[in-house]
């Protein structure tokens, strides 16, 4: 499921901004993206967080109380979604919320525009004797729903500033910023598997997609798969690391279409850093390999197209 807002916003930060590769795009805009504030992308991270986040926090804290209410379960749920796995359950549990205050919680979220659901693809377990009964850890299993932030800043506030937000109050900033530090790649990767997913859809346009996103049932879970009305299946890995991709990241991606017993039209990886020379030389018809740069097809229309999208998809901290 792609989020529709997420191409508006990535493109208008691309045209309000300019960076100068699309590595630095994705980025700055999994920090950034749906502010709507011009971010100077030549500056390092670290400072641009303490500039325009941290020394802003009672501004932007306020803003945060606004879209929240105040309200105490619908901050620590967006907490628990911002740093779990997203799936709706754990996160409940994680927030110390059940299924009643979570659930109102949860629905007040997504009609604040804050967050929207990714609706699980897995089928209900069935015995294959129709008297037969499931082994208890089948029949206990749950199928979840996940949740995807519409806004980027949204949740890095809650992934990187709610945990620091009293040190940061007293004007503290070392903790917070060696935390993003610390585990900055692996929060962009989120936004880069989004990110993905509209790339590899923009590249499928001439098709009519029926269904589209992550896959995860109770023992594996794929970052894409994407099916035709032609019946052609394509199923996609996402890798924000500082290393090329070798081979390996096929071979496990091909186990996890054996286990869930399906034949892809094609396998597609994308990679920050690019592939080892071994893989580049396997790309065709079965394979296809996205680098970071290849994500400037994403930004190739109009700028005042996208400006024009951009005000209307931003959270409003302007």
């Amino acid at each position: 499921m792609t989020n529709s807002t997420l191409i508006h916003q990535f493109r208008s930060f691309y045209f309000k901004n300019y960076p100068d590769d699309m590595e630095l795009q994705i980025e700055y805009f999994s920090v950034f993206g749906g502010l709507g504030w011009h971010v100077d992308t030549s500056k390092p991270m670290r400072e641009l967080i303490q500039e325009l986040i941290l020394n802003q926090f009672t501004l932007l804290n306020e803003k945060i109380e606004m879209l929240t209410m105040g309200n105490k379960n619908n901050k620590r749920l967006l907490r628990a979604l911002a740093i779990g796995d997203r799936k709706i359950f754990s996160a409940f549990n994680r927030a110390n919320l059940n299924n009643a205050n979570g659930g109102t919680a949860l629905n007040f979220l997504q009609e604040k525009g804050l967050i929207q659901i990714e609706y699980s693809r897995e089928e209900p377990a069935r015995s294959l004797n129709p008297r037969g009964k499931l082994k208890r850890e089948v029949a206990r299993h749950r199928i979840s729903h996940k949740v995807l932030f519409v806004h980027p800043f949204i949740r890095f506030w809650f992934y990187f500033i709610t945990p620091f937000a009293k040190e940061i109050e007293e004007k503290s900033f070392e903790n917070a910023l060696k935390n993003f530090e610390l585990k900055q790649n692996g929060y962009t990767s989120l936004v880069f598997e989004e990110l993905s997913e509209v790339l590899l859809n923009y590249h499928l346009r001439d098709s009519q997609i029926i269904s589209s996103g992550s896959y995860w049932d109770a023992k594996i879970e794929i970052d894409i798969l994407t099916i035709t009305s032609d019946e052609k299946t394509y199923v996609a890995e996402c890798k924000w690391t500082n290393h090329i991709v070798n081979k390996k990241e096929l071979h496990k991606l091909r186990q996890k279409c054996e286990t869930l017993e399906i034949e892809p039209t094609q396998i597609i990886l994308f990679a920050k850093r690019g592939f080892s020379k071994e893989l580049e030389s396997m790309q065709g018809k079965n394979l296809a390999l996205y680098s970071a740069k290849e994500f400037d097809a994403l930004v190739k229309q109009s700028s005042k197209e996208s400006l024009r999208d951009y005000t209307q998809s931003c959270i409003g901290f302007l």
